[in-house]
């Protein structure tokens, strides 16, 4: 799936404007913490992924006995 069929019809969307944001200005340093951020977030929302699947996995096991 493109980003951009993602992120269509959310243009207020904090995910777009970041996707949209002019990246020539930062220094170096400026770019290195922008990346540990979104490391971090994405870790974040592996970890909400993860616990999603295993609630639903929870569900299904009880619901099926």
């Amino acid at each position: 799936m493109d980003l951009d069929e993602i992120l269509a019809g959310k243009p207020g969307d904090p995910l777009t404007a970041l996707t949209r944001q002019d990246l020539d200005p930062l220094s170096v340093e400026e770019c290195e913490a922008r990346i540990a951020a979104l490391e971090g977030e994405i870790v974040r929302t592996r970890t909400r992924m993860t616990k999603a699947v295993n609630h639903r996995a929870s569900a299904d096991d009880l619901f099926k006995r």
